[in-house]
């Protein structure tokens, strides 16, 4: 939905399973028009669709898609944007580390991202920018070493340049602008500002600017302007709290360096703080969030730097004398604290007040696709909670 004439608000559909088209689309069937009468009954309501790799291949398939089309302008729904991080299976089985395979190293990545913009440029309405978001272009604990990581990126780089110069062809043929947006989280390739600062200063400008270069036997000015009109940032704030980064730094870090934030996934971390005399209690709290579906990675704000745990139960273990933790566990944004835990709600707010005043994105969606394993506690119908994180959000912009 729009909100202001400037944002483009929606959630992202990665909550509700869907590992094919038919059970991908009986979720939307089942949600998306009770939750837009909801909230939006009177305007259009905008979706961020998650297609697993095996839902986009039958997508494409028969005429499906122009049905979905048609589907979504009977219902009075838009699609504007995309999650493109999670290639296979997303819901009741283990995913942990494998919610990054295949990375950007490989073809079956680049394949699914650019079919994925195909059908992102056929259901996108008219007038409006669209973006897919993406994995931060691998796990980082997959590889060691200088050469090897160097070689990672590269590879990354080479195939998002290929991307780029996609996305310029399709703004040519359709007329619509879109764009891919890097995702950074914890133990990802890119993590943090710096690193995307990195990754783009020593291999995805040089190495996509030489291949656009070559390609299009267009100037250098002209092949960076490409580089950075299609290669944004998603700008995740559960995944930058978790890095201990005020928005304000980052933002200005990312303005000066000219990287746009294509998409602002609205999500809130886990904060312990461990300001009370009652420790256990607080342990026993975080043990509620320990469950076996996804990665929790855990960090730490140390004098050296941001430590980081690569999951919860190593925490759980060794239970560190810190005087603050963070947890990489989406939950619901309008909880500011729950039992003996907080959220880093305060981030969200900070990037809001932030947004009145500066179109940092036209893209909002918030991303809490935990619902299913919350403590029994936190469980409410999803219905009623997606609701009431959207009204919340639409209240405070």
């Amino acid at each position: 939905m729009l909100i202001d004439d400037r944002y483009h608000l929606t959630y992202c559909t990665n909550i509700h399973p869907g590992q094919d088209w038919a059970s991908t689309f009986q979720s939307l069937v089942d949600y998306l028009p009770l939750i837009k009468n909801k909230i939006s009954e009177d305007k259009p309501f905008g979706i961020g669709l998650r297609l697993s790799n095996k839902a986009s291949e039958e997508l494409a398939l028969n005429d499906n898609l122009p049905q979905f089309k048609s589907w979504l302008i009977t219902n009075g729904l838009y699609v504007f944007t995309m999650n493109g991080f999670p290639y296979g299976n997303f819901h009741d089985e283990v995913v942990k580390d494998k919610v990054h395979e295949p990375d950007w190293t490989t073809r079956d990545r680049v394949n699914y991202t650019a079919r994925l913009f195909e059908q992102l440029a056929f259901l996108l309405p008219e007038g409006i920018s669209g973006g897919i978001s993406t994995s931060p272009i691998s796990y980082k604990h997959w590889h060691s070493g200088t050469k090897e990581i160097n070689a990672v990126m590269e590879t990354g780089a080479m195939h998002l340049s290929e991307l780029i110069l996609k996305l310029y062809k399709l703004e040519e043929r359709t007329s619509k602008y879109l764009h891919i947006d890097i995702e950074p989280e914890p133990d990802g390739m890119l993590e943090n500002t710096e690193d995307v600062l990195k990754f783009y200063q020593k291999f995805l400008l040089p190495i996509a600017k030489n291949e656009l270069i070559k390609i299009r036997n267009i100037s250098e000015e002209k092949a960076k302007k490409m580089v950075l009109r299609y290669c944004t940032l998603c700008y995740d704030i559960c995944h930058f709290s978790l890095a201990y980064e005020e928005p304000a730094h980052t933002f200005e870090k990312l303005k000066n360096a000219g990287i746009k934030i294509g998409k602002i996934q609205v999500s809130a971390a886990l904060k312990v703080k461990f300001d009370t005399s009652g420790k256990d209690k607080i342990w026993d709290s975080l043990g509620q969030f320990d469950e076996p579906t996804y990665l929790h990675q855990v960090t730490v704000n140390l004098k050296e730097g941001v430590k980081t745990y690569n999951d919860l139960p190593i925490v759980l273990r060794n239970k560190p004398d810190v005087p603050e933790l963070r947890a990489h566990f989406h939950v619901p944004i309008f909880l500011e604290s729950f039992e003996e835990l907080y959220s880093t709600q305060d981030h969200i707010l900070k990037v809001i007040s932030i947004l009145k005043e500066n179109l940092i994105s036209e893209h909002l969606e918030v991303e809490t696709y935990t619902w299913d394993v919350l403590p029994g506690y936190l469980k409410k119908d999803l219905s009623e909670s997606i609701i009431r994180e959207m009204n919340w959000l639409i209240d405070r912009l």
